[in-house]
């Protein structure tokens, strides 16, 4: 380990204090929580954040410049092995405002608890957040995924975890620009993804289309690009989510609860989208994620692909 974050480390400090040296030394804030917090990367972000605030940051060449997240977003947890009520319980004492419900689409200002009868295993769940927002959303995320560790939840190929970003006032060019960049990344993100979630009934793929970017440049709205799914939510992204919920759903990601891996799902799905804007993605392999994404996303990915080799 560098001599410089060794002797930080050892210092008889305040994590906090910590933190802060390290942020200044360049590292990444997963990395930080890594070292510092035992992987509690909310602590981190609160640290960074209010570095920033007080402008204790605009002068440190060595930090990778990001776009701070602030688009809303939701999440829906498909896992098993823990009891309806005893989740809801854990979840409102923790301060997470929580309630169980019959199966629905409905966004609701609260967490929600329903069935999902295409999942298997004991006490099988469906956990749905509300709107989230940002960093701020984030550190909620982290709470929530904590309790679920606490309570022993657990996944398997049934489960997948659904990403919702707000795509209010998307034109229809980002839209078709989304679709054409995961679709050129798509062997990428397969890549990090386990073989279970590469194509299945739930989250289909775009390779099986022929002349898939012809069949998207020709759509002049968001109503036929559902019809070139068969008006079917049941792809890698789901082309009704807008007309339901004003988001755009990415179905791929598996299951899981741990925080690291959907923050950073999150993330990498934001800026994607903010790229696609503007831009098509010309490098599709593990480096060309570079061109829209920090140093620590691409890295967790590449380990990520690596580690499902």
């Amino acid at each position: 380990m560098n001599a410089q974050i060794e002797n930080i480390l050892g210092q008889q400090t305040t994590k906090t204090s910590k933190i802060q040296q390290l942020i200044r030394l360049g590292l990444t804030r997963t990395q930080i929580a890594q070292l510092v917090t035992n992987g509690n990367y909310g602590f981190v972000q609160n640290v960074y954040a209010k570095m920033r605030a007080q402008g204790l940051l605009n002068n440190l060449s060595t930090i990778i410049t990001v776009a701070a997240f602030t688009r809303r977003f939701g999440v829906e947890f498909e896992a098993y092995n823990v009891d309806k009520y005893t989740l809801k319980n854990a979840l409102k004492n923790a301060g997470i405002n929580c309630e169980m419900e019959r199966y629905n689409h409905t966004t609701r200002a609260h967490w929600k608890i329903v069935s999902d009868a295409s999942l298997s295993g004991n006490d099988t769940f469906e956990l749905v957040s509300p709107i989230l927002q940002g960093e701020t959303g984030l550190i909620e995320l982290e709470k929530v995924c904590k309790v679920l560790e606490e309570c022993h939840a657990k996944v398997n190929k049934s489960c997948g975890t659904h990403v919702h970003m707000d795509a209010t006032g998307m034109d229809l060019n980002t839209w078709k620009n989304i679709y054409k960049n995961y679709a050129r990344l798509e062997n990428v993100i397969d890549g990090f993804m386990p073989l279970s979630r590469r194509n299945n009934m739930y989250c289909r793929g775009f390779r099986d289309f022929t002349n898939f970017e012809s069949l998207i440049n020709e759509a002049g709205t968001l109503e036929d690009i559902a019809r070139i799914f068969w008006d079917s939510r049941y792809y890698k992204i789901n082309p009704l989510s807008y007309s339901r919920h004003n988001t755009c759903e990415f179905r791929q990601h598996s299951g899981t609860v741990e925080f690291v891996k959907i923050s950073t799902w999150v993330r990498f799905l934001n800026n994607l989208i903010d790229y696609s804007k503007n831009n098509l993605v010309a490098d599709a392999s593990l480096e060309g994620l570079k061109e829209f994404n920090s140093d620590e996303i691409v890295t967790y990915y590449k380990n990520r692909t690596n580690k499902l080799r």
